[in-house]
């Protein structure tokens, strides 16, 4: 994913405040509200998701204008059509912080198309193309495989897809894969962060939606959520743009019993692919990420050894959970 200094926004987000937390504050939970009707929601298959993810990482690094990125970017959007999905496919180029032009392919797999209600389900599929957190200094310049980071977030949402078919949620869903978010300024390069580096495909898919006039509810972004035991906090960001959102995921996670891995605890300012829905797209999006206070995004975050001994299958099975209560309980 990004930079350490991505964990801090831009101070056009902060209204009121001059200092940015990284750290969890405590927080008094909400009152979980029953739905009066019981809605039959599918189980969420983790082995499934588990797939997913290492079939990504089989392709190997998936950098924008590599073969391994073209062949993922093929079976995505064949396992899309294959649960259902109408599949839309925005190719386009993009120039980078370094000048370098890249082919960029955002995956857009949309269910009920014909309906005006409307839901994102969105993660990156790229890969970092420099491993420049890695301890050896030798490969700050090797792509990463992006087990966790990447590919945790489009299983999760495969296997979603996948019981979409089985079973089609009331309103319609549009999952969006998005492309070149990891292709954000090298660490090891002296320069200041810039958040419009990161998020690239984000940003095109924001100017440019899939159809024109496009609108959605919300939309909710996963990002790294194979992580071990892992904590989502609620990130600043999306609590700043789509406050009733966030309640929304982690009220519905607490009455699952998940509420010790989704407390009702402030979290982090995240730059992410939610960031261009807000700011310019105007659909209010969350990003669902863990982030610890002592090791970060955790010591595999853009080493080479994100890898899939990083993927807890516990842990893409409960963030699915979540995510099919809220949707398929939406009307």
């Amino acid at each position: 994913m990004k930079h350490h200094s991505y964990l801090v926004a831009s101070l056009a987000f902060l209204v009121g405040a001059a200092l940015l937390s990284i750290s969890c504050n405590d927080r008094k939970p909400a009152q979980v509200a029953v739905p009066s009707t019981p809605v039959n929601v599918p189980a969420f298959n983790a082995d499934s998701a588990f797939r997913y993810v290492a079939v990504q990482c089989a392709f190997g690094p998936r950098v924008p204008g590599t073969d391994a990125h073209k062949a993922c970017g093929d079976w995505l959007t064949e396992q899309l059509r294959a649960f259902g999905a109408e599949v839309i496919e925005q190719e386009t180029t993009v120039k980078a912080w370094n000048g370098d032009v890249l082919p960029i392919r955002n995956i857009i797999g949309q269910f009920k198309p014909e309906t005006n209600k409307r839901v994102i389900l969105c993660a990156h599929w790229d890969t970092r193309p420099w491993a420049d957190n890695d301890p050896a200094k030798m490969n700050h310049f090797t792509p990463i495989n992006g087990a966790n980071d990447g590919a945790s977030g489009v299983g999760v949402l495969l296997e979603m897809a996948r019981k979409f078919q089985e079973q089609q949620p009331t309103i319609g869903v549009d999952i969006i894969f998005f492309d070149a978010e990891d292709y954000g300024i090298h660490a090891d390069i002296d320069a200041p962060h810039v958040d419009d580096t990161w998020c690239l495909g984000s940003r095109y898919w924001a100017r440019h939606p899939h159809k024109q006039d496009y609108m959605a509810r919300y939309g909710i972004l996963l990002d790294m959520v194979g992580t071990p035991n892992a904590r989502f906090c609620q990130e600043n960001i999306s609590k700043n743009y789509a406050p009733g959102i966030v309640e929304k995921v982690w009220r519905t996670a607490h009455s699952m019993g998940l509420g010790a891995h989704f407390p009702f605890e402030e979290g982090s300012w995240v730059t992410d692919d939610h960031l261009p829905l807000n700011q310019i797209a105007k659909i209010p999006c969350i990003d669902i990420i863990p982030y610890d206070e002592k090791y970060g995004f955790g010591e595999m975050w853009h080493t080479l050894g994100d890898d899939m001994t990083w993927i807890d299958m516990n842990t893409l099975g409960f963030v699915g959970s979540v995510l099919m209560q809220v949707v398929y309980n939406e009307k």
